[in-house]
C-alpha cells in the first residue's frame, strides 16, 4: 500500500485551494475590520472596505473549485487504474 501513496505530491487542485485560502483569509480580516467601528463607536469606514470583505465568498468558492478538480483527477485516475 505504501508504494501506491505519493508523499507531497501537488494535485490538480491544490494551488487553487491555497491561493483560495490565502484569499479567504484577507476577506475575513477585511471583514473584522470593516465591522470594529461598529463597536468602537468610530466612523464606519469607505464603501471599497466592504467591497474587499468580499473576497471572502470568492476565496471559498476558489477553494471549493480547486477541491472539486482534486476529487476529479482523483476519480479519473481511479477509474483508468481499474480497467
Amino acid at each position: 500500500m505504501r508504494d501506491k501513496t505519493q508523499a507531497n505530491s501537488a494535485g490538480p487542485g491544490d494551488g487553487m485551494v491555497r491561493t483560495g485560502a490565502i484569499i479567504f483569509f484577507v476577506g475575513a480580516v477585511a471583514t473584522l475590520v470593516t465591522v470594529a467601528p461598529l463597536f468602537l463607536g468610530t466612523d464606519p469606514f469607505p464603501s471599497i472596505a466592504y467591497a474587499v470583505c468580499m473576497l471572502m465568498g470568492v476565496g471559498f468558492l476558489l477553494a471549493a473549485t480547486g477541491v472539486l478538480r482534486g476529487i476529479a483527477s482523483q476519480r479519473r485516475q481511479a477509474r483508468s487504474s481499474a480497467t
